[in-house]
């Protein structure tokens, strides 16, 4: 595929740059430059990236900035927040960022259909969100039995579960200040119905359903299976005081039972892994108070003006966005590890998994091409110290170099004695033996060394702290997918296989096979119920 000239005498200055003989030697850059530290180490408000330990020195990163300016991400940043049509395949903005931007900023999003005042919209949904959460912690909104609720269940799978449920647990384990106290089903699997709902009180328990179109097929297995269970209980006039919506589908929510007051919505330039800013952070409201979820929102902006604003060279998102691409294409590193080393953080590499890899999981550019270079590459990753003792293993010594991400915070939320420093003093040692290594004669106590990481540093796990990164991150998927060229909007890779699970349902009673491979006719056999 041809690429405009700037474009490519950028990619060809790069690869050159890779090849060089010893290029990717870490700890050599921190010899030559006393100061790299600093200098490859940025902050905004409570939030540090430091990536010194990356395998990157400063020509490297000129020749991204310059590949950045060759595809005109200036533009394409400009054109996001002008609230354009970013995402073509689905004739779309995206304009999540409106979701935690003031009234007064006016952001507009310009559809087909014609122009959403954003900001104003998503300012008029989050009162009505905060009167309703004030109700139900005053107590003014209470259960069909006259309870305070208590505990609230979401019912919400991808990104109606994972946004939420990330920041949930990130703000109140460890905590005793939450407001109520939260649970998460997701997975249509009967097992963790089961798990979600052990031990609860029917009388105090709210349910929210969250699917914007209210047929998603997880979600409503699971919604209809909740209100049998409360039905059973409480009886069939339970169900509008238990329950609440956050989706845009009045019809289907009021057929389900739950009245229009009850329902939170959010438009179609919210895409689902965006969408935790949006009605869908109820739960968090709910678990942390208005003021708290207002204050994550709030942190999320101030890094929406950050990236909106300041020079590419000075730009967190920007900044390490580059870096993935360096990494990606001309490293060929295929995978990336995430180790959050704070147990309330410990659901982050699930979330960051669905963010970028459903993003900037695409082999074709924006016209439909076909790509000739790499795109996402794989996520995953385990809370330490828990993954010091399960893959590090293979992050110290195994044949791929796989870059490895931290995540710190500095200033516990307990008072044990002497833990926060164990674990970060793990976190430090860690990012430490990877770049630095310890030779060995015999080889098996051989660490090569020179494994890239970067870490990320809170100064305390706040809710504007959370927000900012969160933000980050979805803007540092913005950038390398603005650079790959590609639309990190859409997501069409998850529709082929739940039209396919549409057809195989009914046959797993009937045992019609017909059609069918004969892999899949054969498994199909073993797994239908006796």
């Amino acid at each position: 595929m041809s690429q405009p000239a700037p474009r490519q005498a950028a990619l060809a200055h790069l690869a050159a740059l890779a090849g060089r003989p010893g290029g990717r030697r870490i700890t050599p850059l921190f010899d030559a430059d006393p100061e790299r530290a600093r200098k490859f180490s940025a902050s905004l408000d409570d939030l540090t990236l430091d990536f010194s330990k990356s395998a990157i020195d400063r020509d490297a990163l000129d020749a991204l900035f310059a590949l950045a300016d060759a595809v005109d991400l200036e533009g394409f940043r400009r054109r996001l927040f002008a609230g354009e049509m970013v995402n073509a395949t689905e004739h779309r903005a995206a304009m999540h960022m409106a979701l935690r931007s003031p009234r007064e900023a006016g952001l507009k999003a310009a559809l087909a259909s014609g122009i959403d005042d954003a900001s104003k919209l998503a300012v008029a949904e989050r009162n009505r969100m905060r009167g309703f959460v004030t109700a139900i912690h005053e107590g003014s909104q209470r259960g069909a039995s006259g309870e305070r609720l208590t505990h609230v269940v979401n019912i919400g799978i991808g990104g109606s579960d994972l946004g939420p449920r990330v920041a949930t647990e990130g703000l109140t384990i460890g905590r005793t200040d939450a407001r109520m106290e939260a649970r998460f089903l997701s997975n249509v699997d009967g097992h963790g119905f089961e798990a979600a709902l052990a031990g609860l009180d029917p009388a105090r328990t709210l349910f929210l359903v969250a699917s914007k179109t209210f047929t998603t097929l997880e979600t409503q297995t699971n919604a209809h299976a909740a209100r049998a269970w409360l039905v059973a209980k409480l009886g069939e006039s339970a169900v509008g005081r238990h329950f609440a919506a956050l989706s845009t589908n009045l019809k289907a929510v009021g057929e389900f039972g739950i009245a229009p007051e009850r329902t939170f919505g959010f438009r179609d330039w919210v895409g689902g892994r965006y969408s935790l800013w949006s009605a869908i952070g109820l739960p968090i409201a709910l678990a942390i108070g208005s003021d708290g979820f207002r204050r994550m929102l709030a942190g999320a902006h101030a890094m929406d003006e950050h990236f909106r604003t300041a020079p590419l060279e000075r730009n967190l998102p920007v900044r390490i966005g580059l870096l993935d691409v360096w990494y990606r294409n001309f490293h060929r590193f295929t995978s990336r590890s995430i180790a959050p080393y704070h147990s309330a953080l410990k659901r982050v590499p699930a979330y960051l998994q669905q963010l970028e890899m459903e993003s900037n999981g695409k082999q074709v550019d924006a016209g439909g091409q076909p790509l000739p270079f790499g795109t996402s590459p794989v996520l995953w990753g385990e809370p330490g110290t828990n993954g010091q003792h399960a893959y590090f293993q293979m992050l110290h010594q195994g044949t791929d170099a796989t870059p490895l991400e931290f995540v710190a915070v500095r200033d516990a939320s307990h008072d044990l004695e002497g833990h926060h420093n164990k674990l970060l003093a793990n976190a430090l040692a860690q990012a430490q033996a990877l770049m630095q290594g310890k030779a060995d004669a015999g080889g098996h106590k051989n660490f090569p060394g020179n494994r890239p990481s970067t870490f990320f540093v809170f100064e305390k796990l706040t809710p504007e702290a959370l927000g900012a990164f969160l933000a980050m991150y979805e803007h540092r998927v913005f950038t390398s997918g603005a650079l790959w060229g590609i639309n990190s909007f859409d997501q069409w890779g998850v529709e082929l296989g739940k039209v396919l699970a549409k057809d195989i349902e009914p046959r797993l009673t009937s045992g019609d096979a017909t059609g069918l491979d004969a892999s899949t006719a054969g498994l199909m056999a073993r797994l239908r119920p006796l």
